[in-house]
């Protein structure tokens, strides 16, 4: 720790905190209304609504209840280990869609954060696999994102402190 009467040299000075893209419970509320009118205003209507778990599980709700969509499910993904840290590859674990209540339906499909898009690129390949339409949503777009999705309410490159996960865990 530096006192404010000492003095560091660069070699000493403590890193710099990257800028990181706060967003709050309020704010969140307001980009899923505006996602919803973007989703409509497209003309597409969905049939399902599909979150991916877990950072996915929030938006996909809001999403839904905007656009009146009741019917919902999710698909279980893992990718981010740590922050900034991954998986060679995104996984999908347990327990799996029913595929066969989707074929020939509108999917909604949403995550918070198309960062790298390997995760959303994943599920959307599935997903057109078994034969359905598929529109994709995030709350943020990054530039480097191997897909853009086709709604998103805010491009960003800094890492994103969403309210649900800006805190670990509850411990006892």
């Amino acid at each position: 720790m530096v006192r404010s009467d000492e003095t560091t040299t660069a070699d000493e000075a403590p890193a710099a905190e990257p800028e990181r893209e706060v967003l709050g419970w309020l704010e969140f509320g307001d980009a899923s209304r505006d996602l919803a009118r973007d989703v409509l205003g497209s003309g597409f209507v969905p049939d399902f609504v599909i979150a991916i778990a877990r950072g996915g599980l929030l938006p996909a709700g809001a999403l839904a209840y905007a656009l009146g969509t009741k019917s919902c499910g999710s698909l279980n993904v893992e990718f981010y280990s740590d922050i900034e840290t991954t998986l060679p590859e995104p996984i999908l674990l347990p327990p799996m869609l029913d595929n066969t209540a989707l074929i020939g339906k509108n999917i909604l499909l949403v995550d918070d954060v198309a960062d790298s898009g390997r995760t959303l690129a994943l599920v959307v390949g599935l997903l057109e696999n078994v034969g359905v339409i598929v529109k994709t949503a995030t709350l943020y777009s990054k530039p480097r994102s191997v897909i853009e999705p086709d709604f998103f309410w805010r491009k960003t490159d800094r890492w994103i402190v969403f309210p649900w996960s800006a805190h670990p865990p509850v411990s006892v």
